[in-house]
């Protein structure tokens, strides 16, 4: 069992880089608690409101420590033994909030309309942890289901430095609302370690997150990460996240147009099927056009993305 608190030496702002020292090295099977916190300067509570600003979330503002457009993220943390080619299993043991209050807003030229709402628009609303409730401006009570929009190993080395952003075959900005406690990702490796990172947390987050945020806020994730060799970043069939729920496998496809990111999650759904079936590619494909849903996950981080639920119990 592991522990990294947020601290301006235990987060990066905005990046993933293949180059990023560990923070953390553990060994396969271990599992790591990551304290993670969310919002700049710029998105806080106005002084004098109810809403605490979590400590350590001050400390990192306070400190000022090299910021990109993006999200804070906690880590990296290594995985011994982890090396290019192989895959990264990372379950979600337990997921707790950091903070009693989260934000949901829009800016001008962000968002998926920005041509409709070209103004700034700023909401603070408060979690209500026991009852696991949150409740909007207007009254309406919305239950929580939180999870982490960024998951995420080192992107490709050639990449050098990235922005936290744009999804992509490392995972990083997945804005999958299925990814709740007790679900299970799978990440290729591309860098020795693994290297993952965690942040962005959401309480709740419909799919299409459509204008920016989900309800930012702080959040503690407890991970196990087991490390499976081979079956990653060398099979070009398994070389993009997936992941799998208590009652469904998941495909993911990203990419800057939607039907682009459309027909990779379902090119991805069908190596699926084939691998775990008998099926032929023909049989797969007819079987996801029968039984697979897929879903719009975000419209909003210039890379899109699209899921397709399998629910378990089908396949033989």
């Amino acid at each position: 069992m592991h522990r990294l608190t947020s601290t301006p030496q235990t987060v990066r702002w905005g990046v993933f880089d293949a180059s990023f020292p560990p923070v953390l090295t553990v060994n396969s099977g271990d599992t790591v608690t990551l304290e993670c916190v969310s919002g700049g300067p710029e998105v806080m509570p106005p002084p004098g409101s109810n809403f605490v600003i979590p400590p350590a979330l001050a400390a990192i503002h306070a400190a000022k420590i090299p910021r990109a457009p993006g999200h804070l993220i906690t880590g990296p943390v290594a995985v011994t033994g982890a090396e290019p080619g192989d895959m990264l299993e990372i379950h979600i043991d337990k997921i707790d909030f950091g903070a009693e209050w989260g934000y949901c807003g829009f800016r001008p030229l962000a968002g998926t309309i920005p041509e409709d709402f070209p103004e700034t628009f700023l909401s603070h609303i408060p979690i209500d942890r026991e009852r696991k409730t949150c409740r909007m401006p207007w009254g309406t009570e919305l239950k929580l289901a939180p999870f982490f929009g960024v998951m995420g190993v080192a992107p490709p080395p050639q990449y050098r430095t990235i922005s936290t952003v744009q999804p992509r075959e490392h995972g990083g900005n997945l804005d999958n609302k299925e990814l709740t406690e007790g679900s299970t990702l799978f990440l290729p490796v591309w860098a020795p370690g693994a290297l993952f990172s965690a942040g962005d947390g959401h309480g709740v987050q419909g799919d299409g997150e459509v204008c920016i945020n989900a309800l930012e806020t702080c959040l503690t994730g407890t991970f196990t990460l087991t490390l499976h060799k081979g079956g990653g970043a060398r099979d070009p069939l398994l070389a993009y996240p997936r992941a799998e729920t208590a009652s469904h496998f998941i495909s993911m496809g990203m990419h800057e147009d939607l039907d682009v990111a459309m027909k990779t999650a379902l090119r991805q759904m069908i190596a699926f099927i084939t691998s775990r079936t008998n099926l032929s590619r023909q049989e797969a494909y007819q079987f996801c056009s029968l039984a697979v849903d897929f879903h719009v996950t975000q419209t909003v981080n210039g890379e899109k993305g699209v899921h397709g639920l399998l629910r378990k119990g089908l396949l033989f």
